[in-house]
């Protein structure tokens, strides 16, 4: 396990980094839309029409080709758990997973649903041969979902993944969270601890 603060290709101040299965799990305080990845994680709406947030900030950033791109594909939106990939626009990564997670006050299987986002983008990681993904905190936003529980899901569904993948020749190297304010980053940094130990 490896614990440090160093600056990414991007000069973004990564401030904790774990090794779990061999691949690395990175929390950073900082802007999502300017990290230099190959897929950033947008916390989206079910009909894919942009918002605030998170989902408005890479809208904004990225520019109209998102958009253009999500409404030609995914005329039907994307359902709860789900997520599905598009060009970058103007940011500097490869992709956009638009992922949607659960409403804390609407829906009862949101534990399921969560773990079921974070897998969903996983996955497409996997498929377009993305070496690293960042990941908002989906959900905890306007959705309602108290950072306390997200995190943890989030840490577990992310940590039990790349135990699944060990030993496959995949190209993913990291996963990163970006935060938006040290009380999120302590409940992540609080949730990796955890895991670690009953690990």
């Amino acid at each position: 396990m490896k614990k440090d603060m160093f600056n990414d290709s991007s000069n973004l101040l990564v401030n904790y980094r774990v090794e779990i299965y061999s691949y690395q799990l990175e929390l950073v305080l900082g802007d999502i839309t300017i990290q230099e990845v190959d897929a950033i994680v947008n916390a989206a709406n079910p009909y894919l029409e942009g918002g605030g947030g998170v989902d408005g900030a890479i809208h904004r950033k990225g520019g109209p080709a998102i958009m253009k791109e999500t409404r030609e594909k995914y005329p039907s939106g994307c359902k709860t758990g789900a997520a599905v990939p598009s060009n970058a626009g103007n940011l500097k990564a490869k992709y956009i997973f638009h992922a949607v997670g659960p409403c804390w006050y609407v829906q009862p299987d949101r534990f399921d649903l969560l773990s079921s986002t974070y897998n969903s983008c996983l996955k497409l990681a996997i498929e377009l041969n993305c070496k690293s993904v960042v990941f908002p905190s989906i959900s905890t936003g306007s959705y309602g979902y108290p950072i306390k529980e997200s995190s943890v899901t989030a840490v577990n569904t992310i940590g039990d993944f790349f135990r699944s993948i060990q030993g496959q020749n995949t190209p993913l190297e990291f996963v990163r969270f970006s935060l938006f304010s040290e009380q999120d980053f302590t409940a992540y940094h609080n949730a990796i601890d955890k895991y670690l130990i009953s690990g």
